[in-house]
C-alpha cells in the first residue's frame, strides 16, 4: 500500500482530501497542528501533531519516506525549500497555491483590488499561462508565486503538482462567503440588494473538488500547475437563489446597475469584472471531472454554518470574514436604501 502524508489535514481542504486518498487505497498519515481526526475518515488513517514551520518535525513525519506528500499550508519559498530538501524521501507532491497569483497583464491583480481602478480585467476564462505577479515577500500572492517558482525549479527530481483554487467553499471554511445569504435568512431578512445587477461571477472551488484533483494528481505524478475550480461559475444572484432554495425561503432582490453604495449591495462575491478560470488543462492532464456541483454542495455548507452560528456572534465565529467584510450585515443602511 502506498503511503501518503497530508499536512494541514484538519483544515477545510485537508479533511476531504484525507478521505479521498484513503478511499483510493492510500495509507494516509493526517498531520495537523492539533492532530485531530475527522469523523468521516477511515479508521486506518493515522493522525499526528505537526508544527509545519518545524523542519525537523516535518522530516520526522515523512520518516524513511512516503510516496506522496500533500501540503495544504505551504506559503512561501522557505516552505518550498523544506519540501525539496526531502526530495529523496518523497515520491511526488501536491501543493496548494492560489489563483491570487495571477496578474491581468496590466499590473492589476488581487493585491490591487481595493485601489481606484485596480480591479483586474482578466481574460475569461483565465488559463494557467496567464502572467503572475512577481515573486517576493510583500503579500500573500507574491509569496505564493515564490513558493511555486521554487518548487517548479526542482521539478526534475521532485515531481510536484501545484493546484490553484479560487473561492474555496464548503464546511470548516475560515472565510465562508455563503454566510452573507445564510445569516440574512436566519435573521428573517426577506429582501436584499445586489450590486452589478447581481451578475458578478467569482469562480468557486469546492473543497471536495480540490480533493478530487489531489487524488487524480497522486495517481499520475508529474510537474505541472493547474487551476483547481468547480465546473461552473454561478452569478451572485444565482448563489443567493440557490441558498434560498436550500433553506426554503423566498427573497425579493433589488438590483443596482453599478457598484455597491457604501455597504449596500456588496457581498463577498460582488466583483466588477468576471473572475473565471479555465479548467480544460486539468481535464486533459488528469481526466478531472467535478465530483460535486455548486448547488449540490450547498446543503452541507448551510447545515454547517447554521450549526456554527447557533447563539453566537458571527464576528466571533469567523474573524477573518469579519476583518475582510466588516459591514457585511449593515441592515440599517440597506433599509434606508430600500425605502428611498
Amino acid at each position: 500500500m502506498k503511503r501518503a502524508v497530508v499536512t494541514g489535514a484538519s483544515g477545510q481542504i485537508g479533511r476531504p482530501t484525507v478521505a479521498a486518498l484513503a478511499r483510493d487505497g492510500w495509507d494516509v498519515t493526517a498531520a495537523s497542528r492539533g492532530g485531530g481526526r475527522d469523523t468521516a475518515w477511515d479508521a486506518g488513517v493515522r493522525t499526528v501533531r505537526l508544527d509545519r514551520a518545524d523542519d525537523t518535525a516535518l522530516a520526522a513525519v515523512v520518516g524513511d519516506g512516503c510516496d506522496l506528500l500533500v501540503d495544504m499550508v505551504a506559503y512561501d519559498a522557505s516552505h518550498a525549500r523544506q519540501l525539496t530538501s526531502l526530495a529523496g524521501r518523497i515520491g511526488s507532491a501536491v501543493v496548494i497555491s492560489s489563483v491570487s497569483v495571477y496578474d491581468d497583464g496590466s499590473g492589476r491583480n488581487f493585491d490591487t483590488l481595493h485601489k481606484p481602478g485596480g480591479f483586474p480585467a482578466y481574460p475569461v476564462p483565465v488559463p494557467e499561462t496567464q502572467p503572475t505577479v512577481a515573486p517576493g515577500e510583500a503579500s500573500y500572492s507574491t509569496r505564493k508565486v515564490a513558493l511555486e517558482r521554487e518548487l517548479l525549479a526542482a521539478g526534475g527530481e521532485f515531481p510536484v503538482t501545484v493546484l490553484r483554487p479560487a473561492a474555496v467553499h464548503g464546511p470548516y471554511s475560515p472565510l465562508p462567503r455563503e454566510l452573507y445569504f445564510v445569516k440574512r435568512n436566519l435573521d428573517g431578512r426577506r429582501s436584499r440588494v445586489l450590486s452589478y445587477r447581481g451578475e458578478s461571477r467569482f469562480h468557486p472551488s469546492s473543497a471536495r473538488n480540490i480533493a478530487e484533483l489531489v487524488r487524480l494528481a497522486a495517481a499520475r505524478p508529474g510537474t505541472r500547475v493547474l487551476n483547481a475550480c468547480d465546473g461552473e461559475t454561478p452569478t451572485v444572484a444565482g448563489i443567493g437563489a440557490a441558498v434560498d432554495a436550500v433553506m426554503g425561503v423566498e427573497t425579493r432582490t433589488t438590483l443596482l446597475d453599478g457598484p455597491p453604495r457604501g455597504s449596500v449591495g456588496g457581498t463577498p462575491w460582488s466583483v466588477p469584472h468576471p473572475v473565471v478560470f479555465d479548467m480544460s488543462l486539468a481535464e486533459r492532464e488528469l481526466g478531472y471531472r467535478p465530483v460535486v456541483s455548486y448547488a449540490d454542495s450547498l446543503p452541507e455548507t448551510v447545515e454547517w454554518l447554521t450549526g456554527v452560528l447557533a447563539g453566537r456572534d458571527w464576528r466571533e465565529c469567523f474573524p477573518l470574514l469579519a476583518r475582510t467584510y466588516p459591514d457585511l450585515f449593515d441592515y440599517a443602511a440597506e433599509d434606508a436604501r430600500l425605502a428611498a
